[in-house]
């Protein structure tokens, strides 16, 4: 049984849970679940830790950040796949994102963090002398991270926290707890003072007792936008600083003049990454009336093409869902496109493999967006194609959706596109293609979320401000 770890040590209890492939549906490790004492003793050794005076020398904390970093350098490649193994990504993404992506975040943080003065002096404006204003870590943070790219969804928040000085209990969901294990053990060999970072595990009562705990200053929660409204309730009622990146139906809007097979080849990965278990795509893909047929057709024969397979095959493309739960709820989806008349032109079934939670790429024509298929976050491969009369329709189609995470502008000319990705409401936008960028601000607006991860605007979310008047 793989043990929690809390306090700088590793707990058991008696009861645990399984963690299952959803490549082959077999077990590949038990896990010991915290009880509601464990979280309390994970959040009091956090914050004695706060208080420890070498956490607090950011001399010390940039040193422990970087050996914490080249730790997770050195064992990169079983983290990646330890995230492969449990959630179904394919190897070749998960390498750059759940096996160096920690590592380069760890790193850029121990950096921005050394270069932004913990204080500053201001002149008064009254003329009355100056005032010292102060950055200081706002406190314990409790950081409840999903399942769909688990290790860098998790370093969005712990290299911030930790490079501000916070200290850190960090939840992961249940499907992918044996990659935040590791993160832990690698935190331990780095020297990590005990509480600095603390993972316990378990279900959502373990992170409801986590969010509403006395001893938290601050929630970071990924996830969908139902359980983050929740978050949000009892954070507000605690007058708690949150931040929630949540659910997202983005909108790639296709321009009269976009290159075919570069929008089709990009679409790829900005609507279909991760065996479309990504927040961020692009899954209403919007087209001149004109180029519907054109498009759809494009886009049915890329998703057809694609590659299914074991997730640790370097060849495959697209690999299983994460759960049965999850193929379950794709597939409810899937039938209901069928059965409200849109065009299935391609998938909408299981691929011919004997175990695994797969769900072939899916591709439906002449939706309507107003359509279940279009409004709701189905989070599996499967797009709509929604056409449009003209950019004005398109640009009020792209806004027509509770989300706002992400989004793609397609055309030959980028100063049409930016123009246009400035009239979407959304916290990010790509033109021609969409990539993350860790120097810049990510986050939602609309029912996508609250606050900003990444770039410096990151490192500030872990930070109180405090004057001091001379």
């Amino acid at each position: 049984m793989k043990p929690f770890y809390v306090a700088g040590t590793w707990q058991t209890t008696s009861a645990a849970f399984p963690v299952v492939s959803p490549a082959d549906e077999q077990r590949i490790a038990t896990v010991a679940v915290s009880g509601p004492a464990d979280v309390d003793r994970a959040v009091v050794a956090a914050g004695r830790a706060l208080r420890s005076p070498d956490w607090q020398s950011m001399d010390n904390r940039i040193e422990l950040l970087t050996r914490f970093a080249d730790e997770l350098h050195s064992n990169s490649t079983e983290r990646a796949r330890l995230t492969s193994v449990q959630n179904g990504m394919p190897i070749t993404l998960a390498t750059t994102t759940e096996g160096l992506g920690p590592v380069g975040l760890l790193r850029y943080y121990a950096a921005v963090a050394s270069l932004i003065p913990q204080e500053e002096r201001r002149q008064r404006l009254d003329g009355r002398g100056e005032t010292l204003v102060r950055r200081e870590p706002v406190g314990v943070v409790a950081a409840i991270v999903p399942w769909n790219f688990p290790q860098l969804l998790t370093m969005f928040k712990v290299a911030p926290a930790l490079a501000a000085g916070c200290t850190v209990v960090l939840k992961p969901a249940p499907e992918t707890t044996l990659d935040a294990l590791e993160l832990a053990a690698a935190a331990e060999r780095a020297g990590l003072p005990p509480g600095v970072l603390n993972v316990v595990t378990g279900a959502a009562d373990i992170g409801e007792r986590l969010v509403a705990h006395p001893g938290v200053h601050k929630v970071a929660f990924t996830g969908s936008t139902a359980v983050g409204r929740r978050i949000g309730e009892v954070c507000g009622r605690l007058v708690r600083p949150v931040t929630l990146e949540l659910g997202g139906k983005s909108a790639a809007i296709v321009l009269d003049d976009a290159d075919l097979d570069a929008t089709v080849a990009g679409s790829a990965t900005a609507s279909l990454l991760n065996n479309g278990q990504t927040c961020h795509l692009s899954t209403r893909i919007l087209v001149p009336h004109h180029r519907h047929d054109e498009v759809l057709d494009a886009v049915a024969s890329m998703a057809s093409n694609l590659v299914i397979g074991d997730p640790l095959d370097p060849e495959t493309q697209v690999g299983p869902l994460v759960s049965e739960r999850q193929r379950r709820r794709v597939e409810d989806y899937i039938s209901f496109g069928k059965d409200t008349g849109a065009t299935l032109a391609t998938g909408g079934h299981r691929p011919d493999l004997d175990r695994g939670w797969f769900v072939s790429p899916t591709v439906f024509g002449n939706v309507s967006n107003d359509s279940v298929i279009a409004r709701d976050e189905i989070f599996g491969p499967v797009l709509t194609v929604i056409p449009y009369r003209d950019v004005e329709e398109a640009i009020a189609i792209a806004n027509d959706s509770e989300y706002g995470l992400g989004g793609t502008i397609w055309t030959s000319d980028v100063e049409r596109g930016l123009d246009v990705a400035r009239r979407v409401q959304s916290g990010t936008v790509g033109v021609n293609f969409y990539d993350i960028d860790v120097g810049a601000p990510f986050g939602g607006v609309k029912a996508s979320g609250l606050g900003r991860e990444l770039g410096p605007e990151g490192l500030t979310a872990y930070q109180h401000l405090k004057s001091v008047y001379l």
